[in-house]
C-alpha cells in the first residue's frame, strides 16, 4: 500500500497515472488532498503550524493501515509533499516501510530574499494568515504541454500561500537538515535534472547524507518539476514499480 502527499498548490488528482499504474500491478493506493488544498477545507495554502501536516500524515496512515491490514506500507511525498514525508520519517513513523520523494524541497530554486523572508516572519507572528502569491511558473512542471494546459485549467490548482505557511516550510527544510541523519529507512529520490522550482543539488545533498543503508538516486536527464508528469514518466513509473517490489 502506498499513501501518496502532494506538492504545494495541487492536489491529488493530479497523481491519477501513478495511481493507476500502481492499482493494476495491485498496490493500493490512498491519495488525499492536504488542507488548505484541493477538495479538502481551509484557507487555500494555510497552516497554523507544520505539526498540522505530520499528524495528518499519521491520521491518514493509520486509517490505510486499518483499511489494508497488515501488508508492507510505503510513502510517496512530491515537492513539499517529499517535505512533509522526510520530516516525517526524521520521528518514528511506525509502520512505514520506506519512501520515495520527488522534487526534493531542499534547495528552492529561488532562494527567499532576506528581506522577504524577515517580512514574511514578522507577518506570521501578528498575521499568519496574511496572504501571499508564490511565482510558480506552470511551465517550469513539466516539458509536456498537455499537462502544463491542463494545470493551468484546473481549477483546484492555486499559487497561494499564508505567511505562517511559508515560515514554517523555511523553518522544516532546516529541521529536516539538522535531522536527516535520523533517517534510516529505505528511500528511492527522484529528480529532474532541470527542475527550476527545487534544485537537483537537494536531491544530490539528501542522497549523500541521508543515514539509510538502502538508498537510490534517480536523476532524469533534462527533467523538470514533477518526474512522473514530465516527458520521462515511462522511466519513473517503472523505476517506483521495481522498487517497491524489491521492498515488499
Amino acid at each position: 500500500m502506498l499513501l501518496i502527499i502532494h506538492g504545494f498548490g495541487e492536489h491529488s488528482g493530479r497523481y491519477e497515472n501513478l495511481a493507476q499504474h500502481l492499482a493494476a500491478q495491485g498496490y493500493a493506493v490512498y491519495a488525499p488532498d492536504l488542507r488548505g488544498h484541493g477538495g479538502s477545507e481551509g484557507q487555500r495554502g494555510h497552516i497554523d503550524r507544520w505539526l498540522d501536516y505530520r499528524s495528518d500524515l499519521a491520521t491518514l496512515y493509520r486509517y490505510m493501515e486499518i483499511w489494508e491490514g497488515s501488508v508492507p506500507g510505503f510513502l510517496y511525498g512530491h515537492s513539499m509533499g517529499s517535505l512533509v514525508v522526510l520530516e516525517y520519517l526524521t520521528g518514528q513513523a511506525p509502520g512505514v516501510r520506506g519512501a520515495i520523494v520527488s522534487g526534493v524541497l531542499l534547495e528552492p530554486g529561488q532562494p527567499a530574499h532576506p528581506l522577504l523572508v524577515a517580512a514574511a516572519r514578522f507577518l506570521s507572528r501578528h498575521w499568519p494568515n496574511a496572504p501571499l502569491w508564490l511565482n510558480l511558473s506552470p511551465k517550469a512542471l513539466s516539458r509536456d504541454p498537455e499537462v502544463v494546459r491542463a494545470y493551468r485549467k484546473d481549477p483546484l490548482v492555486h499559487n497561494r500561500a499564508s505567511a505562517r505557511w511559508g515560515t514554517e516550510v523555511l523553518r522544516t527544510i532546516e529541521l529536516v537538515k539538522e535531522e536527516v541523519k535520523s533517517i534510516q529507512r529505505p528511500l528511492l529520490i527522484l529528480h529532474g535534472e532541470a527542475d527550476t522550482i527545487s534544485r537537483v543539488e537537494g536531491a544530490r545533498w539528501l542522497f549523500r547524507e541521508v543515514s539509510s543503508a538502502d538508498k537510490e538516486l534517480r536523476i532524469y536527464p533534462g527533467g523538470f518539476h514533477e518526474p512522473h508528469n514530465d516527458l520521462c514518466k515511462d522511466q519513473v513509473l517503472q523505476d517506483i514499480s521495481e522498487w517497491l517490489e524489491r521492498h515488499l
